[in-house]
């Protein structure tokens, strides 16, 4: 059985004015096999978190169905969730933080202190968060989304704006949190290099309204070098293959960091 079965037909918002309609997604299609690592990649705009919500049923307005381990969102299983920021409860210690959404199995299995441990945060377990930086907030955060086991675990560009060496560290952490686990992961990136680097398979979308214009297999062999050739090669390769597609930013790599747009 698949974790996860999505047909988005359309899925659209009101318009800011409040005259008519916005379309946000149309025509996204898409199943995943259990214990896969699936990467979402687009550009800013095009869907990326509203597909994650529709999946997790935090909106449930849209045409179409979805299906997480056969049932609808919300109906199935628990899901894992780690945003865009950490969202932690401040007045909360990092303990308190992940064992707040924990199971009854989890709790009794120790699996929120287990996490903590492994992820280097033993000596903060009683810390609040707003002592940590921003890197080990972020692992709390990840441990809370694994703390349950859960088939699905859904990550909206979660490493974003940390320092690269972090943000490094936490995708190699997040690699082997998942290699251990019987998870599926759904990653949301704007970053091609992320993806290439974390993925067995790529979903890219066009922007606004979004669709799925390439789903791509990635045949790296694990362990990954995210600046080694191999994926340098088929970063290029997929610039030059698809111009289209990544219209307007094959040159990402060559421009001054500042500069440099989604996908480079």
């Amino acid at each position: 059985m698949n974790v996860l079965d999505v047909n988005i037909v359309e899925k659209q918002f009101p318009a800011p004015q409040g005259d008519g309609s916005v379309l946000a997604l149309r025509g996204v299609k898409f199943s995943m096999p259990t214990g896969q690592f699936m990467c979402v990649v687009g550009p800013s705009g095009c869907g990326k978190t509203t597909l994650m919500h529709l999946t997790s049923a935090l909106d449930a307005d849209f045409d179409g169905s979805i299906t997480v381990a056969g049932k609808p969102p919300g109906e199935g299983p628990a899901l894992g969730y780690m945003f865009q920021s950490p969202r932690l409860m401040n007045w909360l210690s990092v303990l308190d933080n992940v064992r707040l959404v924990a199971s009854p199995e989890a709790l009794a299995a120790g699996r929120p202190e287990r996490l903590l441990n492994d992820m280097r945060l033993g000596d903060f377990l009683h810390t609040f968060p707003n002592r940590l930086s921003g890197g080990m907030q972020r692992r709390v955060a990840l441990a809370r989304a694994f703390v349950n086991e859960a088939p699905l675990l859904l990550l909206d560009e979660p490493f974003i704006s940390l320092d690269e060496p972090v943000a490094d560290m936490l995708r190699s952490l997040l690699l082997q949190l998942w290699s251990e686990s019987q998870s599926s992961v759904l990653f949301v990136t704007h970053d091609l290099r992320e993806a290439l680097f974390l993925a067995d398979r790529v979903l890219f979308m066009s922007p606004s309204p979004g669709r799925v214009v390439l789903d791509m297999a990635i045949d790296l062999p694990r362990p990954r070098d995210a600046k080694g050739p191999a994926l340098e090669s088929l970063r290029r390769k997929l610039l030059a293959e698809h111009p289209s597609l990544l219209a307007g930013l094959a040159g990402a790599a060559e421009q001054p960091k500042q500069e440099a747009p989604a996908w480079s």
